[in-house]
């Protein structure tokens, strides 16, 4: 097993199949620099190779923020907007990354994730937030629109609801999220970590292989047109029965004791 990469801006560090990415600059609330943006990169697609990591948790430094966004100032303040423009690429990299993982993310969110930090959470398959944490799209109150990140919102959150984010920049909170099905767990402080690698924990034992399946399975289909959605699932059993993992869980089932996954 490789080591994770040594980085600048983001700790990785990994323990019992579950690898954990940590924004790391809370005396600035976590914001995104470039630096970190290149870090987070490096960071996930280590994981993504590493055959040991199974789960990743995604968190920020600190009690303060998970993440606060953008550190506008780090992206070139004197380079042109075309140099601008094409740094901003970055954001797509870092979304498209997590949506072909291969490995679930839980977000572990230890306080407030706003504008890209609201975005980077959203683009977590699971998320467990501290019920002091609040979110939203400020943007709007600056004379901005948080263009990075609405794809990933719209994709998580009822239409209505991004709406009002994105045209009001209200704060929302862990509770309204738990609530529009965005949140999974809302936790005190004192839980985060237990709750969190707990639910880490559980994913961690189910098979790598049908993981990997399954969760690519879902996001490739949600853009596709029911026919076309229908068709390409059904190849997608096809292959799932086909691996050991399967012959196995279904072997154990039967056989009343727990399975014995190797992800083949």
């Amino acid at each position: 097993m490789s080591r994770p990469p040594a980085l600048d801006e983001v700790r990785c560090h990994v323990a019992e199949h579950i690898a954990t990415i940590t924004l790391d600059r809370p005396e600035r609330r976590n914001t995104l620099t470039a630096t970190m943006m290149r870090d987070l990169l490096s960071a996930l697609r280590w994981c993504r190779e590493d055959e040991k990591t199974r789960v990743v948790v995604m968190t920020g430094a600190g009690d303060m923020a998970f993440c606060a966004g953008a550190d506008l100032g780090s992206f070139q303040a004197d380079a042109s907007e075309l140099e601008r423009h094409h740094d901003r690429h970055a954001y797509v990299e870092l979304f498209l990354l997590l949506e072909d993982l291969g490995k679930p993310v839980v977000g572990r969110v230890n306080g407030h994730a706003l504008a890209g930090g609201f975005g980077l959470a959203c683009a977590c398959d699971l998320l467990v937030a501290v019920d002091s944490a609040t979110f939203g799209t400020p943007e709007i109150n600056v004379g901005v629109w948080p263009m990075m990140v609405q794809a990933i919102l719209a994709r998580n959150l009822p239409r209505k609801a991004v709406l009002e984010m994105l045209m009001l920049g209200s704060r929302w909170t862990a509770g309204q999220l738990r609530d529009l099905g965005l949140v999974n767990r809302v936790v005190t402080p004192a839980d985060l970590d237990g709750v969190t690698y707990g639910l880490a924990g559980e994913l961690a034992v189910k098979s790598p292989a049908i993981m990997r399946l399954g969760r690519d399975s879902f996001y490739r289909q949600q853009d596709m047109e029911l026919r076309a959605a229908l068709e390409f699932l059904q190849s997608q059993v096809t292959l799932v029965t086909l691996s050991d993992d399967s012959k196995e869980g279904q072997r154990a089932f039967f056989e009343k004791r727990p399975p014995r996954f190797t992800g083949r």
